[in-house]
């Protein structure tokens, strides 16, 4: 059988064209990526429907960073610098790493990070919060339900809402976490509804977020349309749109 192309140039093809597909995913990685919210758990900062942008490169690359990620090895970061505390992010979920999870970074390598009585300590203090009223959290068929909001202050300045259902939830006590080093704490702004760091893997949470498992820093909130509304056709669909959230900054 006569080859279609001599060996040398058959590699060399073969090169070219898996160096051509590196850079096409390089280069989709390291543009502005989108991301729908489906469930309620950053709420307030998110809401169900929203439609977020995130920054690729924010804190370097890893393979979880490429498409098709989750099948491909696990490794370091290059260009690689840590989150602020504050940070919204997006990873790869350690329990479905094909899928995309959004938390809220509140724990960097070395801290202690624990839940007492419902209130973030970091490193044996109590994060200061105040209290903003009434307020509601959006349920997965679009009612409403009663919750309280607060603002919570972390100890480099930053500040960010959050939602409270329940005086003595479930994981408003935990014990004191020491944050090993590559791994990150993260939480959801609604603390009574989010699978964080605060559950382990095996029950379906986050647990302590490896580095290498995230793609990006969430900016801002590009578009979004509200879930109760039934969109069956064009005057419905506009009704769904909640203009106000376009372009909405991330606290």
């Amino acid at each position: 059988m006569t080859n279609l192309l001599p060996p040398p140039q058959w590699r060399r093809t073969a090169t070219e064209i898996a160096l051509t597909l590196f850079l096409v995913c390089v280069a989709r990685s390291s543009l502005a990526a989108t991301y729908s919210v489906s469930s309620g758990s950053m709420q307030p900062s998110l809401l169900i429907g929203d439609r977020m942008l995130a920054e690729p490169f924010a804190y370097g690359y890893s393979t979880a960073s490429l498409p098709f990620g989750d099948r491909l090895p696990r490794g370091s970061r290059i260009f690689a610098s840590l989150p602020r505390r504050g940070d919204i992010v997006v990873f790869r979920g350690p329990a479905m790493p094909g899928t995309t999870w959004v938390k809220r970074v509140v724990g960097l390598p070395g801290d202690h990070v624990q839940m007492r009585a419902g209130r973030l300590w970091l490193n044996g203090r109590k994060v200061t919060w105040h209290d903003d009223g009434p307020g509601d959290e959006e349920v997965a068929d679009g009612s409403k339900v009663p919750a309280e909001r607060f603002t919570e202050a972390l100890p480099d300045g930053r500040s960010h809402p959050i939602l409270k259902r329940w005086k003595d939830g479930p994981l408003d006590d935990t014990p004191d976490v020491i944050v090993p080093a590559g791994c990150l704490f993260v939480m959801g702004d609604n603390r009574d509804n989010s699978a964080d760091s605060r559950v382990p893997v095996g029950q379906g949470g986050v647990g302590l977020l490896p580095l290498w498992n995230l793609q990006g820093r969430v900016e801002l909130v590009l578009a979004s349309r509200d879930i109760a509304v039934t969109t069956g056709g064009p005057t419905s669909w506009i009704a769904s749109i909640r203009s106000g959230r376009f372009l909405h900054s991330i606290d």
